[in-house]
């Protein structure tokens, strides 16, 4: 099979203004909103804060390395790769692709609370979305929803996702926020709490701990590096499409906050269920109860959206990486669509059996939070990895063409892939101390989630690295795979150190050696 089909998707292209809704789609989830709203005015210090220290370097970081390997495959594969070898290169792709298998339970409740609130009876609505498995069968339905139309190929899962996101998550975005500013002109009662300002009390760990969340609020963005083959000139309109996407989820995130947070008083919040029940609010003071199941439909249309974007990226990443021969060939398999379906069935296997640990768990909202706060430390641990490898890169790789560049010289790479690499040390720090706002039942439950999951899910990659085998590599999807710039012949001659990742000192001899032969045999064969 033609790898460039299965990336591509039989020649579809994808536009910047797809692609930057795309990313709002899929970094923007209303769902967070409550999470910070309890915060008040101080939210926003945060939303910004984490733009600054990770936001803005994930966008731009990800920019420079998608671009200037926009004709190559692997997405953060790659990147890492090039950086610190292929082993290391295969860790970061897996985190990507189990961080988010583990993230959809935590999305889909959120799409589970949408669909409990269709109806018009509130108390019976809010009875019916802590129900556990009720939970746990809508839960299902719509990841499995998702996982098949991503078997239908890119173009379905690019229009759904275009759709679904203007529907399901940017035009109720917008919406709750106009919603708070005619609240306040027509002197609805302002329920935030501004006693604490713009400036939090940064000396109280635990206001930090779910705030050390809002960090993942914002990831996704480097996620559409898988997609840069697929859109028309990438290397101009991928960063585009990007910026475009980080100014609009700033807005989003901020204004929506504080609409919620002008209607709900924090000490009612709900991480599962205030979003709906503030739409439920401002539309009872409007006078307009009716639009509520309306709400509720979009935003279970826009969760369907984002979780089929996840579903469509990082396992199409892995799926070309485990090609090239890092994966047995069971999980190589695809449809007659050119879609990574073993993949796809595994990963939906996985997420079931997430779902069914809400029997375990003292309530849906504990079960919530301790699966984020796992993805946050897998998906912390990719970023710190990616922001290394760009500033590795620009002394390894500083004479290769980069169409969008951080600054004329390597500065502004180690002031924003600094800044980048230390916000997500903090957060992967901070993130595993249990949040004193939301009871999360045994701390030991907690911390062996956590420590325990962490361990396993970092050291499963290596042993498939260990375990792979010359057998494993389609030859005709290993050719289309472009090797690492170390993996060059002349790789070991433009090195300043002699060394790359990935290559033993015994390998580098050899090709060293075998360099010198060839070289001595083509003098033998000029004339004299």
């Amino acid at each position: 099979m033609d790898v460039k089909k299965t990336t591509s998707s039989k020649g579809f292209k994808l536009s910047v203004m797809t692609l930057a809704i795309m990313n709002v789609t899929a970094v923007v989830s209303l769902r967070g909103l409550p999470a910070e709203a309890v915060y008040g005015l101080s939210s926003a210090f945060y939303y910004l804060f984490a733009a600054i220290v990770f936001l803005i370097p994930t966008a731009l970081v990800a920019a420079e390395l998608a671009a200037m390997f926009s004709d190559k495959q692997g997405g953060v594969f790659r990147w890492v790769g090039e950086a610190f070898g292929a082993r290391t290169g295969f860790l970061a792709i897996w985190l990507q692709w189990i961080e988010s298998t583990i993230w959809y339970p935590t999305v889909l409740t959120f799409g589970v609370v949408s669909i409990a609130f269709i109806g018009t009876n509130e108390t019976h609505d809010m009875s019916l979305a802590s129900n556990k498995l009720f939970t746990l069968l809508i839960v299902m339905a719509i990841y499995w929803v998702a996982t098949f139309i991503s078997l239908k190929g890119m173009s379905w899962v690019g229009k759904i996702s275009k759709w679904g996101g203007m529907v399901g998550t940017i035009i109720p975005a917008g919406l709750l926020i106009i919603l708070g500013i005619v609240y306040l002109a027509t002197g609805g009662t302002n329920h935030m709490d501004l006693s604490q300002g713009f400036f939090p009390d940064l000396t109280k760990l635990d206001n930090l701990v779910l705030a050390s969340s809002i960090f993942l609020f914002y990831a996704g963005m480097e996620m559409m590096g898988i997609h840069v083959m697929d859109v028309k000139n990438p290397t101009r309109n991928y960063p585009r499409a990007i910026i475009i996407g980080s100014l609009a989820t700033v807005c989003i995130f901020v204004l929506g906050t504080f609409a919620l947070g002008l209607i709900i008083p924090a000490k009612e919040i709900s991480l599962t269920q205030s979003l709906l029940i503030g739409f439920d609010d401002y539309f009872r003071y409007l006078h307009l109860s009716w639009a509520s199941p309306v709400i509720a439909i979009a935003l279970m249309f826009g969760v369907l959206a984002g979780v089929l974007t996840w579903v469509a990226g990082p396992s199409k990443g892995i799926f070309t990486v485990g090609k090239a021969g890092y994966l047995p060939p069971f999980f190589q398999k695809t449809n007659r669509n050119g879609v990574q379906s073993n993949i796809l069935y595994i990963q939906g296997a996985i997420v079931t059996l997430l779902a069914l640990l809400f029997v375990v768990m003292p309530s849906v909202q504990s079960f919530y939070q301790i699966l984020s706060q796992l993805t946050v430390l897998l998906y912390l641990i990719m970023y710190m990895l990616m922001f290394a490898a760009a500033i590795v890169l620009r002394y390894r790789m500083k004479s290769t063409p980069r169409p969008f560049r951080l600054g004329k010289r390597n500065g502004m790479m180690w002031l924003l892939g600094g800044l980048g690499f230390l916000g997500s040390l903090l957060a992967f720090v901070l993130s595993f101390i249990p949040p004193g706002q939301i009871a999360t039942g045994s701390n030991t439950v907690w911390y062996s989630v956590l420590v325990i999951g962490c361990l396993l899910v970092v050291g499963v990659p290596f042993v498939i690295y260990a375990l792979r085998k010359p057998s494993w590599r389609d030859p005709q999807a290993a050719a289309e795979f472009a090797p690492f710039h170390w993996e060059q012949p002349t790789a070991i001659a433009e090195s300043p150190t002699g060394f790359h990742p990935g290559s033993s000192t015994r390998h580098l001899e050899s090709q060293s050696k075998q360099q010198q032969s060839r070289t001595k045999r083509n003098s033998d064969r000029m004339p004299k």
